[in-house]
C-alpha cells in the first residue's frame, strides 16, 4: 500500500505528471513543519517513483505560524481551481466556505461538516458561486 506515502499527494503529483493538474499548493498552520514534510515526500514518493515532481507551493512560509494561512493559499489560486480539505473536522466549514466564495471547487474528507445547517449553507453557496 502507498498509504504511508500520502495517497492524496501521490495522486496529485501523478495527475500533474499526466498534465491533468497544474499548480499544487500545500497549506497548514505551522510552516516550520514543511521541511520535514518535503523530506518525507522525497523519501517515500520521489525516491520511489523516479522522475515524479513533488514540488508544491506552501502556505505559510517555512518560518511562519498562521492559523488562517488557508485564506492566503485560496486567494492565490484562480477561480475554477480545486481545494481538497483534509483538516480537523471542526475547520472544514470555514475553509470550504472561503474557497467556495472565491469560486473554487471543493472536495472535503468526511465528515464534510459538523451540522446539517452548515452542509446546507455550503450547498447554497456552491450553487450561488457555480462551483
Amino acid at each position: 500500500s502507498d498509504k504511508g506515502a500520502g495517497v492524496v499527494a501521490l495522486t496529485m503529483f501523478d495527475l500533474r505528471r499526466r498534465g491533468k493538474v497544474n499548480r499544487l499548493g500545500l497549506c497548514g498552520v505551522n510552516g516550520n513543519k514543511f521541511p520535514g514534510i518535503r523530506k518525507h515526500m522525497k523519501n517515500v514518493i520521489a525516491d520511489v517513483y523516479l522522475g515524479l515532481d513533488i514540488s508544491v507551493e506552501t502556505y505559510p512560509a517555512d518560518d511562519v505560524v498562521d492559523p488562517k494561512s488557508y485564506t492566503t493559499a485560496i486567494d492565490n489560486f484562480p477561480k475554477g481551481s480545486v481545494v481538497i480539505i483534509f483538516t480537523p473536522d471542526d475547520t472544514h466549514f470555514e475553509i470550504a466556505m472561503h474557497a467556495i466564495k472565491r469560486g473554487l471547487h471543493v472536495l472535503i474528507t468526511k465528515p464534510v461538516v459538523k451540522t446539517l445547517e452548515q452542509h446546507r449553507e455550503l450547498h447554497l453557496a456552491a450553487m450561488e458561486n457555480n462551483v
